[in-house]
């Protein structure tokens, strides 16, 4: 049995910029958003891909990508992107395999992100 398990590539300066910025509270509460539309759009895409709703499903990649760029998650956004290709390329075999992929860094980036927020910055 495989099981698949990658490093989910942070950016811990783009948060810290992210902190300096907009200040403590701000800063957090700017994260907390983002985690919370990150984890959004991950249910998102997998609901959109079993409803074969793939245009839709290509524009919240898309936006997960931006919104994973901006806190720093570099291999969430890297991986968003590379579904999008997979949509582009209407390759259904390396899509599904791939969003399989966003989904388990997604899950882990945010366990991450959560838990560089307990680190003053």
């Amino acid at each position: 049995m495989l099981a698949p398990r990658e490093d989910v590539g942070l950016d811990p300066e783009r948060l810290e910029g992210l902190y300096a910025r907009l200040g403590p509270r701000e800063g957090e509460n700017a994260v907390c958003r983002a985690m919370e539309e990150l984890a959004y759009r991950l249910g998102q895409a997998d609901r959109l891909y079993e409803r074969s709703e793939f245009a839709e499903m290509r524009a919240c990649a898309r936006a997960l990508a931006a919104i994973a760029e901006q806190i720093g998650m570099i291999g969430l956004c890297r991986i968003a992107g590379d579904v999008v290709t997979c949509i582009d390329d209407g390759d259904a075999v390396a899509l599904a395999a791939t969003l399989a992929r966003m989904a388990r860094v997604g899950e882990r980036s945010l366990y991450a992100i959560w838990d560089l927020q307990d680190i003053p910055v």
